[in-house]
């Protein structure tokens, strides 16, 4: 599938295709979706810090309870588990069985730059012994660290970690990401952990069609860039004939599921307070249908990730969210002006948010700050 389309293929605007991702993700109105049927078809949520996954559903979902997917942690049914990009989501546990071998090529090529470091570590021997040591009992990073530096004492020790979570389907386990409670990390097998097998690696048609259905229209290197993985050419060019073609306004041809909303460019895009690392923001080759291009980079700092919000489905600005034992206050520093109505609305869903995730603080404040230039 070419990165250019033919010039007859019809054209989705800027503003078309941020509402057609926008209602996938659950953006344009909330939905009353079970919290693990939200995801599962958001095909996972971003969750490097255990709090992000919370208020991805917060802002995606219908009188949502933090309690639902603490619950659904708790009870194994999702759990948190590298995946997509080499960084940790929470999947639901049918998915943690078969995404991760769907994208093992990509951990196996993240390991290839640790060569240097892991020079004479025998890594099939690194990932029998890694199975059984955290299958015996949940090891933390640095027990497990520990224990293969006794087999490899003059490996890089980093990179014998990193060797373990490319070579396993590691997962967190509880008390580590339930709702207000807190807990070092610890390791097990996802396999050991919910009581099932992984499943072999699949082929990557159903998934290309599940990314559609959470990202569309996408293109080849849209669902890389969410995914990790290359040559994906093959599996777009073997679902073309049950697929519609369009092209950006770059001539970029995107694929879509026929049946996928896409609501009209003019359709409301309400304020949404979403949580660092959403998969919104890091899904696309060209995030433009959701980050202008004057704002590319200030979601960041260095390595952290900001709270970022939208405002006409739009990247707007950043926020954080302070709880102190008098008062939780969420501030909210935009990075153009808004307007009153702007604003107004902002306000009020930010006491929605507030509501929502802080119900016991003493006290509820919206504040306004200014981003420095």
């Amino acid at each position: 599938m070419a990165s250019k389309t033919n010039p007859a293929a019809p054209v989705l605007s800027t503003r078309t295709l941020n509402r057609a991702t926008l209602a996938r993700q659950l953006l344009l109105r909330r939905t009353a979706m079970p919290a693990k049927g939200a995801v599962e078809h958001l095909v996972g949520l971003q969750a490097q810090n255990p709090k992000p996954p919370y208020y991805q559903l917060a802002a995606r979902l219908d009188g949502f309870d933090p309690e639902e997917l603490s619950g659904l942690m708790a009870s194994r049914e999702v759990v948190r588990i590298v995946t997509l990009r080499s960084t940790i989501h929470t999947h639901t546990a049918d998915d943690a069985l078969t995404l991760r071998p769907l994208v093992q090529a990509a951990r196996d090529r993240e390991l290839t730059t640790f060569r240097k470091q892991l020079a004479g570590v025998d890594l099939d021997r690194l990932a029998r012994l890694s199975r059984e040591l955290v299958e015996e009992r949940p090891r933390t990073p640095k027990e497990l660290r520990d224990e293969l530096l006794k087999e490899w004492p003059d490996a890089d020790p980093p990179a014998l970690s990193v060797a373990a979570r490319c070579k396993l389907p590691l997962v967190q386990v509880t008390p580590r990401g339930l709702w207000g409670r807190s807990g070092q990390v610890a390791l097990t097998t996802v396999e050991k952990w919910v009581g099932r097998p992984s499943k072999p690696v699949p082929a990557p048609d159903a998934t290309v069609l599940r990314y559609l259905a959470a990202f569309g229209p996408a293109s080849v290197k849209d669902m890389q860039t969410w995914c990790g993985l290359t040559r994906l050419k093959d599996a777009f060019e073997r679902l073309r004939p049950q697929l519609l073609v369009f092209q950006d306004e770059n001539g970029v041809e995107l694929v879509d599921l026929p049946d996928a909303p896409r609501p009209d460019e003019d359709t409301p895009g309400p304020p949404r307070f979403l949580p660092e690392y959403d998969n919104l923001l890091f899904s696309h080759a060209d995030r433009t249908r959701v980050v202008p291009a004057e704002y590319r980079g200030r979601t960041w700092n260095n390595n952290q990730g900001y709270s970022t919000l939208l405002v006409d489905g739009f990247l707007a600005g950043i926020w954080r969210l302070d709880e102190t034992k008098d008062a939780a206050v969420v501030t909210v520093e935009p990075f153009g002006t808004l307007t009153r109505t702007q604003r107004a609305e902002v306000t009020e869903e930010a006491e929605r948010l507030l509501g929502m995730m802080t119900p016991a603080a003493a006290g509820h404040d919206v504040r306004f700050g200014v981003i420095s230039a």
